[in-house]
This record gives structure tokens, sequence and C-alpha cells, in this order.
């Protein structure tokens, strides 16, 4: 994908950048927060039923327009267990890519598409002009930029396939204890008009090219693709 220049139309007022942007923030760090939750829960209570594909113990729920067969275990939290409508679904599976020995734990949490925006389109659009001159490195196939600190955007980074034209994009968010680990957020739009907001322990960027289809075997299993 080129980045060196974006169209002047895609160009908004200050005032409108400063508030998407904010917001973005906002959005990036209450998941991170959440997803850091997850792991916790995960790693303390073995007695939590490990969500797996062959899970049949399911509820029926309705999203934009869209009905689904959700194991009961695959929610992360308990309210949610019920059938009929509702506006957004809190889910958490376990990644387990090529090479991995331990599944690692992957937020997801399904909107109606009005209610969010990819990330793909956030790269040109809004990141794009918040990137910091230096390049970061350690995630082959991905580009790395830090967000700039001056913007108010200190420990952000964002990584990209800059090949694609429909480019793989996640934005991450350094930890807050220093051995803690990077949590960042990814944001797409599903076939079935679903969002889907994926978050996840930045380890998982080494595996970047598995990841959608792995997060797609997931999502078809419960009619969310």
């Amino acid at each position: 994908m080129s980045l060196q220049s974006a169209p002047a139309g895609r160009h908004s007022g200050p005032a409108s950048l400063a508030y998407n942007l904010a917001g973005i923030a906002v959005l990036v760090l209450l998941l991170a927060v959440g997803m850091a939750y997850l792991i916790d829960e995960l790693g303390r209570s073995s007695r939590v039923p490990q969500p797996s594909l062959d899970d049949a113990d399911t509820i029926s729920q309705t999203i934009s327009g869209r009905e689904l067969a959700i194991p009961t275990s695959w929610f992360r939290y308990g309210e949610q267990i019920r059938d009929g409508f509702t506006s957004q679904i809190d889910l958490r599976i376990l990644y387990a890519p090529e090479g991995v020995e331990t599944p690692l734990p992957v937020g997801v949490t399904l909107l109606p598409r009005s209610r969010a925006r990819a990330s793909s389109s956030l790269l040109d659009r809004v990141y794009l002009h918040q990137f910091a001159d230096e390049t970061l490195g350690g995630v082959p196939g991905l580009v790395g930029k830090p967000m700039l600190a001056s913007n108010g955007y200190a420990g952000e980074s964002v990584w990209y396939d800059a090949l694609s034209p429909n480019p793989f994009v996640a934005k991450c968010v350094a930890p807050v204890a220093t051995d803690g680990v990077a949590q960042c957020v990814r944001t797409v739009y599903l076939p079935s008009g679903i969002a889907a907001v994926y978050t996840f322990d930045a380890t998982v960027l080494q595996s970047w090219r598995q990841f959608d289809g792995e997060m797609q075997r997931w999502l078809t299993a419960i009619g969310a693709w």
C-alpha cells in the first residue's frame, strides 16, 4: 500500500481531526485495559472453561440483523449470556498459530458497522499524519511507526503491511508495568456487515499473516463472518 500522499478530500478540519484522534485514543486504552483483564482472568482461574471451536452449548443472539449461534464458553462477560437482540457482543477466543505451543487469548468485540472504523481506513486518514520520523523493527513483513509523543500519543505505535491494498493494521499501546506486554487493537469489517474489534497481546504480531484466517474460522463457526 502506498503511503506517499493522501487525497485532499480525506482531510477534515483541525478540530474534527483532534476530536477523532481523542476518541480513538480513549477507545484504544479502554480496550487495552479490557484485554489485560481478560489475560489476568485466564491466568488466575483454571476453572473457567476454555473456548473451543467444538463447543456446542450455544445461545442465539441477533446483531445488525444477523442471527448468531454463540457457545456460552466464548463470552467474556456472563451478563451477556442471554438470547435476543443486542448491539454489542464481547467474546474471548484462543489463537493458536503454527509454531506457537501455548494458545494466545484474543478478545473479540462484535459491533454494528456504524459504530466502528476499520483500522485500514484509519491508516491513511488519521494515523499517517501522526507518525514520528523513526521506524520500528522486529516484526517481519510489517512496518512499525511510533505515534508522535508531542501530540499525546507517547507509547503508542501502529504496525501495518505496506504492500497490501487492504493492509493488516494494528495499533498498539505500551504496557504500564515494566514487565508487561504491549496490547494491540485491530478493527475490521466482516463480509456479514458486522464490525469486529480484536484486542490481543503484541506477541501475536509475529504471526500476523495467519491472524485473519484464524479469526475467520472462529467467526464463521457462529455465523458472524
